[in-house]
């Protein structure tokens, strides 16, 4: 059911105990939003509980209340699952099996498939983030400097630190908000930008693997799961790729398990988000991912295949 912000604040305000939940291979936007809302219904007296059934990047190990994010373990309880900037039931893991309550879902993917109990979805919005300020005017929150730190993360990350096509004038006036409640633009942009010297490294030996298809309007990069291992972060790797001239779809191929590979996609013009559902990802026009079996080179296939499939018949 598509409900409002109105009525989650109703649902909130009458639930004692709240579980609350993102994407599995957590970012920004899903952490920043996740503790933004935690800070604020604790600070309703609420009792909180936070799930991700993934690792923390280190990336993201300076924002506020972090460490309290714990990972699923035995099934459990509570009056409302919360699940921020997830599209379907699977990019929750374990969560979805785990925990058993009514479901809110609160995002801003186009490929939403509508898994929960209620719902609240504007594709029009930057980022989760956005839609969490919202529901906090809603709730009439303090915005204090902790939540600030975690809202202009949530916000600044998905929209490129507000380069990409999906910034917009309400994006701008959130951050300025957030800037004057406390949140400080060059400390956090510091901490994501800095990366460990294997990731610098890890980049040259990636970039090697640079290829190109249909003319160079296709850049890829692989990561083999021995390499993956080796760094803290590939995060941002696929950038590169993105910004070579007459590149229009940027592609990151990653092993993730074994037989298992994690595809990442970056447009410049091309609706990405399509071919990602079409093998059962999801994400963002300019932004989206899934993930596929098989080995590197028969998931490259494919999916160049339906990359160059979709670019010709976008005209670009």
């Amino acid at each position: 059911m598509e409900i409002s912000f109105s009525r989650i604040a109703e649902l909130l305000k009458t639930a004692r105990k709240i579980i609350l939940t993102g994407h599995i291979h957590p970012d920004g936007d899903c952490l920043g939003s996740l503790l933004a809302l935690y800070h604020a219904l604790v600070a309703r007296g609420k009792e909180v509980q936070m799930l991700i059934d993934d690792n923390i990047p280190v990336t993201y190990h300076f924002l506020p209340g972090i460490e309290q994010i714990a990972r699923p373990v035995v099934e459990t309880t509570c009056d409302v699952l919360v699940v921020l900037d997830a599209s379907d039931a699977e990019r929750i893991g374990r969560v979805a099996g785990m925990v058993k309550a009514p479901v809110i879902n609160i995002d801003h993917h186009a490929s939403n498939l509508k898994f929960a109990d209620y719902w609240l979805l504007d594709n029009q919005a930057a980022a989760t983030g956005e839609l969490i300020f919202e529901l906090l005017e809603e709730l009439k929150c303090e915005i204090t400097c902790d939540i600030a730190v975690c809202l202009y993360t949530a916000i600044a990350t998905d929209c490129g630190f507000f380069r990409y096509a999906n910034t917009t004038a309400r994006t701008l006036r959130y951050a300025a908000f957030l800037i004057e409640c406390g949140a400080q633009p060059h400390v956090i942009s510091e901490y994501i930008e800095t990366k460990p010297l294997t990731s610098i490294i890890a980049l040259g030996q990636v970039l090697q693997t640079l290829e190109f298809y249909l003319d160079g309007k296709i850049a890829s990069i692989s990561i083999d799961r021995e390499l993956g291992d080796s760094v803290q972060s590939t995060e941002g790797f696929i950038n590169y790729p993105r910004t070579i001239e007459g590149v229009e779809v940027a592609i990151m191929f990653k092993a993730d398990e074994e037989n298992l590979i994690r595809i990442s996609f970056r447009s410049k013009q091309v609706d990405v988000s399509k071919i990602a559902l079409s093998f059962g990802g999801g994400g963002h026009v300019r932004a989206a991912g899934c993930t596929l079996a098989g080995t590197l080179a028969e998931v490259k296939a494919s999916i160049v295949a339906a990359v160059s499939k979709e670019i010709l018949e976008s005209d670009v």
